[in-house]
């Protein structure tokens, strides 16, 4: 890996820390407002909307400009979101103003990845773009909690600093650091060297852009590797989103966590998750990445042993375990969906259907859990339901790639170059 790839992974963790440690101030805010509990998952469902709303546009833009001056402009757009919460704007607008910024990141943010590696490398460089977007998870919930909490807020007041900013509560303190490590992601934005990839004039024509997207989106669903490759990601990051409200609900009533504490486990997942990705991307190479599917199988079958589990002892390893499983299956899924989406069509475009999906997947599912909180549904009710339908729809996207093969032996398109 050249120095280029180094700070496009840098801008990543520093962004992605700051979107973590943001989530819980923001959820902090809520519980100080005693907002109702089925809003704390809307504000993760603020964030991604503008995933699905975007979808059609973002693509064409990732791919008119260099995509560093691309991941520079949305984190300016994230300082701009998190500084409205300076100025008592309500936290699900603030947040989504942010998901906005990461919206419009992510194309670029992954795109790149095409641009400036071959594709026997887009493996390991999934293992190294998730294992630091997760190390930043890990450090941006514990950052998150640890701001939030007593002792952090006394922390961060005790120096003059923040008095001579005029910031005088704990959370305005907060946000100010979160600000302060998106700026930081600015600065290696500003560093990414540009790649030389060029594309044809981009449509900007809204009509022609939603067609162009609804064709791109065809077209990998067509695609015998892309649709599996795609159903297991949309799948994963719905579930993922999901999995996070429902381990800090459990934190809270199995193992009788608050929630400075109960963020330690979200980091728990995540070191799983990390291990499983470095795991993955040193032992399945990219002609070898279908056969991780049954993982997910495994892995929604172990979540429903979580209701069986009231001891924070046996929890860390639960959910360690979850995680591996997790990162296990999901970067191969993901290497080979953006090299089909590359060799179908232009990265930006790729990755704006992937973002599409797989935020609808989180929309859906995090709105079907806010409905079941909301009917006040037992949580072990909920696991397992949860747990059940991961499994079960992964086990029907292995047998749709078992179908697929018997009619045509895909598996001979993984690694062929641009048409």
């Amino acid at each position: 890996m050249n120095r280029g790839f180094y700070t496009i992974m840098a801008a990543q963790f520093f962004s992605s820390l700051a979107d973590n440690a943001l989530l819980f101030v923001a959820i902090s805010l809520l519980v100080a407002m005693d907002a109702p509990a089925s809003l704390t998952p809307l504000l993760k469902l603020s964030f991604v909307l503008f995933y699905v709303l975007l979808a059609a546009f973002v693509g064409a833009f990732a791919d008119a400009l260099p995509k560093g001056r691309v991941m520079f402009i949305a984190n300016i757009i994230k300082v701009f979101g998190c500084a409205l919460m300076f100025f008592t704007i309500h936290p699900l607008i603030s947040y989504a103003v942010v998901g906005f910024g990461a919206a419009v990141y992510s194309p670029a943010k992954y795109g790149i990845l095409t641009e400036l590696l071959p594709p026997e490398k887009l493996v390991p460089a999934n293992g190294w773009i998730e294992g630091l977007t997760v190390m930043s998870i890990i450090l941006g919930t514990v950052l998150g909690g640890t701001l939030v909490s007593e002792r952090g807020t006394a922390f961060l007041l005790s120096f003059d600093t923040f008095a001579s900013l005029g910031l005088t509560t704990g959370a305005e303190a907060a946000m100010a650091v979160v600000v302060g490590i998106y700026l930081l992601a600015a600065l290696f934005n500003l560093r990414i060297p540009d790649t030389g990839a060029r594309y044809e004039h981009q449509e900007r024509n809204p009509a022609k852009l939603i067609a162009d997207f609804a064709n791109c989106s065809a077209t990998l669903w067509r695609d015998k590797l892309g649709q599996i490759s795609l159903a297991v990601t949309t799948l994963f990051w719905g579930a993922g989103a999901t999995l996070q409200f429902i381990v800090l609900k459990w934190a809270e009533r199995s193992l009788g966590m608050p929630l400075d504490k109960a963020t330690n486990l979200i980091g728990v997942v995540a070191i799983g998750v990390a291990l499983g990705a470095a795991m993955a991307a040193r032992m399945i190479p990219l002609r070898k990445s279908l056969t991780v599917i049954p993982m997910g199988i495994i892995m929604g079958l172990v979540v429903t042993s979580m209701v069986f589990v009231h001891s924070v002892t046996v929890a860390y390893p639960l959910l360690a375990l979850i995680g591996f499983l997790s990162g296990f299956f999901v970067v191969p899924m993901n290497a080979l969906l953006q090299h089909r989406g590359h060799v179908l069509m232009s990265a930006g475009h790729s990755i704006a259907v992937q973002n599409f999906n797989e935020n609808l997947s989180i929309l859906v599912m995090l709105a079907a859990y806010a409905v079941m909180i909301t009917l006040n549904l037992d949580l072990d009710i909920i696991i397992v339901i949860f747990g059940l339908s991961v499994a079960g729809i992964m086990l029907l996207i292995q047998r749709r790639h078992t179908l697929n093969q018997r009619e045509h032996d895909s598996l001979g398109l993984i690694g062929e170059g641009k048409h």
